[in-house]
């Protein structure tokens, strides 16, 4: 009787529904996503079919090969770029790193004051220098040569010069046929110098400011 009357009294309480819904700001958010993601798989669709479309149209009708003659055709009438090389020469920067120079000073005394910081700073130990004192007790060189085929023109011998003797110079035109014409010796080193010491003392002059 006591089950009976509990069962009874329970079935008169009303029932609480419990309702498990998605809020409705949740469910605008998800069909916003998925909206976009259909309007963007349209898009990709449409521009996958034009970029075959376009594909087709350039290999039938041969549009790149008109543009280029069109190109071509345009630059006909244009002042040519091109430089009548040797005839013609470019122009080369003050800090340009060309062929090696010893320098002399201008009554004729050679620079070069053997101190071996360009030997001692060369990466590639491409410089080698032999010196002796001379009869005033100043100190010059005797050997001062530069294998040309280690060089990698980094210009470091001619920053570590005190006195502005070591250069690398404007020339770039010294192609030869053979290795030991690259072997450079102290005498073809002053040759150098002599013959482009105007525009070397020109170019030191113009970089003297960033030294």
């Amino acid at each position: 009787m006591h089950l009976l009357r509990m069962g009874l009294r329970m079935a008169q309480r009303p029932r609480l529904a419990r309702a498990y819904t998605t809020p409705t700001h949740l469910r605008q958010d998800t069909l916003q996503a998925a909206r976009a993601m259909r309007v963007a798989a349209a898009a990709q669709a449409e521009q996958y079919q034009m970029g075959t479309l376009d594909k087709a149209a350039q290999t039938l009708f041969l549009s790149e090969i008109v543009r280029t003659m069109w190109l071509v055709l345009e630059q006909m009438f244009k002042t040519p770029y091109t430089i009548m090389y040797p005839f013609e020469k470019g122009p080369l920067s003050p800090r340009f790193r060309g062929e090696h120079a010893l320098r002399r000073y201008p009554s004729g005394e050679e620079r070069c004051i053997s101190c071996k910081l360009c030997e001692a700073i060369c990466p590639a130990q491409a410089i080698t220098i032999e010196s002796e004192p001379r009869e005033d007790g100043a100190r010059r060189t005797t050997r001062y040569d530069i294998d040309m085929t280690k060089c990698i023109y980094c210009g470091m011998c001619q920053e570590a010069c005190p006195v502005d003797a070591i250069v690398e110079g404007p020339n770039f035109e010294y192609a030869t046929e053979t290795h030991e014409e690259l072997l450079y010796n102290k005498e073809k080193l002053l040759a150098n110098g002599d013959k482009w010491e105007p525009e070397i003392a020109r170019n030191l002059k113009a970089d003297h400011l960033y030294r």
